[in-house]
């Protein structure tokens, strides 16, 4: 593949993608993006390689994957693992969640995410 990140062949897929967010990724993306974040760049819908991630951080190569019920089943389990080895190989951590843990203790999934993020930046003041 000639581009690792955000191929053209791609961009309309991601484009639907970010058209059609799941509540879930609405929900998470309202935390994340402008920087909110501890003031850390994400990004929707980002490709790396064959793969399009739900939300991606550059800075510190962090893929974060909301996750719905279909994930539970056996071949897409097995999917998700190689995607995940493949991320690994590009240095990139991938962190995923459910949906319902996103919509029901959002604190506990932004505590989870500010573990990645604080040991590298602390929290702005």
């Amino acid at each position: 593949m000639k581009f690792l990140r955000n191929d053209p062949a791609l961009k309309q897929r991601r484009r639907e993608l970010r058209r059609n967010q799941t509540e879930a990724e609405k929900v998470l993306w309202a935390h994340l993006r402008s920087k909110q974040f501890y003031g850390m760049k994400f990004f929707r819908q980002y490709s790396i390689g064959p793969y399009i991630l739900d939300f991606y951080c550059p800075t510190i190569k962090l893929a974060v994957e909301v996750d719905g019920g279909q994930h539970n089943q056996c071949e897409r389990k097995e999917y998700d693992a190689v995607r995940s080895e493949y991320l690994k190989a590009k240095g990139i951590e991938v962190i995923r969640f459910w949906d319902n843990e996103v919509l029901l203790d959002m604190e506990s999934v932004l505590s989870a995410l500010g573990l990645k993020v604080t040991p590298l930046h602390p929290p702005l003041i």
